[in-house]
């Protein structure tokens, strides 16, 4: 059984890789705080930013998936940039350093990165092959992420960059609070309401991670998103009718304002039009189970 060694394996998306490939692989999870191990999954701890004993696991290993970095949920103060920052630096970096120790190296390194990295678009959405970078602390971010992760351009293996968009899933992520707040009849429109939203079922995340994973034609940049984005309003009237409810209570961006200070977290993960094309995956011939978010909520959404 081949093995894959999987990074931040206790968060959300880790999790659910976790469960998903240890069908038909041998899960090397590293995480901060050790869990009980599963059936073809191991848990070893890292702190990821210096070599320890987890670093003998990737030798011999089939692929790394890396997800670590801290998360964007939050208030963006000094602190907490250097965190966010830092975090995706230091891991991509000490991985690096691990794999070069490795006798026999992994056959494909896929690291995590954000679709935050596109500009803001109304109209136009950004695919691999065209597209606009935005400004910004958060696409400042992105773009040392990647650059850390490429810069490894020397070692004899191939490197993919999931430029990830919004993750639905009711493990985690968004998705519960949106439908926890939609249930109130507080799933309104969010500002405007014309911002789009790029999203993916979490089932196609892990099977589109598969696909980059199998294809080995597939390297660099790749856009990890459903093909069809919506606007904000219609994607928030969609859940309400999911969620049976009549209406919902639409919210200001000074309302968004007051309100993200109070539960600590920063207006842009909602207002930031996101408008994503996955080029890349649909031409290398994947198919999606959830292609529509009327697909993604009738299987996410039990009344």
């Amino acid at each position: 059984m081949k093995k894959i060694v999987i990074t931040a394996a206790n968060g959300f998306l880790g999790a659910s890789l976790c469960n998903h490939f240890s069908t038909n692989y041998e899960v090397i999870a590293l995480v901060r705080n050790l869990l009980p191990n599963k059936k073809n999954i191991t848990y070893v701890k890292w702190d990821g930013k210096t070599l320890r004993e987890w670093k003998d696991h990737l030798d011999g290993a089939h692929a790394l998936i890396n997800l670590a970095g801290k998360s964007v949920d939050c208030r963006y103060h000094d602190e907490n940039k250097r965190l966010i920052l830092q975090s995706r630096l230091d891991s991509t970096r000490i991985l690096g350093e691990a794999i070069k120790l490795c006798v026999n190296k992994p056959k494909v390194w896929i690291n995590s990165a954000s679709a935050t990295i596109y500009a803001h678009s109304l109209e136009k959405p950004n695919s691999e092959s065209s597209h606009k970078i935005g400004e910004g602390f958060s696409v400042d971010v992105c773009q040392q992420w990647e650059k850390s992760f490429f810069d490894f351009n020397d070692l004899p293996l191939r490197q993919v960059a999931l430029r990830t968009t919004i993750v639905l899933g009711n493990e985690g992520g968004a998705f519960p609070v949106m439908q926890k707040l939609t249930r109130w009849f507080l799933g309104g429109k969010q500002g405007k309401g014309n911002q789009m939203i790029s999203w993916i079922h979490i089932e196609d995340f892990n099977r589109a991670v598969e696909h980059v994973l199998e294809h080995e034609e597939i390297s660099g940049v790749i856009n990890i998103g459903s093909p069809n984005p919506m606007r904000n309003r219609d994607f928030m009237k969609k859940l309400q009718k999911a969620c049976k409810r009549p209406f919902g209570l639409p919210a200001t961006k000074g309302m968004l304002e007051f309100g993200a200070k109070i539960i600590k977290t920063e207006t842009e993960l909602i207002l930031k039009s996101r408008f994503i094309e996955p080029e890349r995956l649909k031409e290398s011939g994947f198919t999606y189970s959830f292609p529509t978010i009327d697909d993604a909520f009738t299987d996410l959404i039990k009344a």
